[in-house]
């Protein structure tokens, strides 16, 4: 009996407790980070999407895709995404954005599903990485699952590039699971 024991031990460490200290992929544990403070006012605006973690949500985009927030008098925010198909036509997305966390404005939830004017699904969208310009901006998930470069620029430089790269890696995110995009 003792010994059986000892092997159910033997299993348990080898493995279930490497499973542990194992997250998202195989990322050590390492929670993502929000930004220390954003400013609604000067996040508002157009976005140029640079790179992308693919999506199935995004799938019939091949270019040109922005995502426009516009900043609404009940403290929520209007998005518009916008890209190119593969056969030129335009797609849009309208959604609802919403400040999750008030202290930072860095948390924020978005929907793109509403029925009757009532927002369903939300998904967490999260600011991880914003220069002091505003002039690109890192977006991450709590479980790694999307992640964007935005940009106010069609074209990020790659001094710019280098540092949004840098914000996934301390996030726990691979880089090279990014896409980028043509602009």
């Amino acid at each position: 009996m003792r010994s059986f024991t000892v092997l159910l031990v033997a299993i348990f460490l080898l493995i279930i407790v490497p499973v542990r200290g194992q997250d998202n992929g195989g990322k050590m544990d390492k929670s993502v980070k929000t930004v220390n403070q954003v400013d609604l006012n000067k996040y508002a605006g157009i976005w140029y999407e640079i790179a992308k973690i693919p999506n199935k949500f995004q799938k019939g985009c091949v270019s040109n895709t922005t995502a426009t927030y516009t900043l609404r008098d009940d403290g929520k925010i209007n998005v518009l995404n916008k890209c190119i198909e593969e056969d030129g036509s335009v797609n849009e997305a309208e959604g609802l954005a919403q400040v999750v966390d008030e202290k930072t404005n860095s948390k924020l939830e978005v929907s793109f599903v509403s029925i009757f004017g009532i927002h369903l699904f939300w998904g967490d969208y999260w600011i991880i990485g914003l220069d002091k310009e505003y002039t690109y901006a890192v977006i991450g998930h709590p479980e790694r699952k999307y992640g964007w470069i935005l940009s106010r620029t069609p074209k990020l430089s790659e001094e710019k590039l280098g540092e949004a790269y840098q914000v996934l890696k301390d996030n726990g995110y691979n880089p090279k699971d990014f896409v980028m995009t043509v602009q």
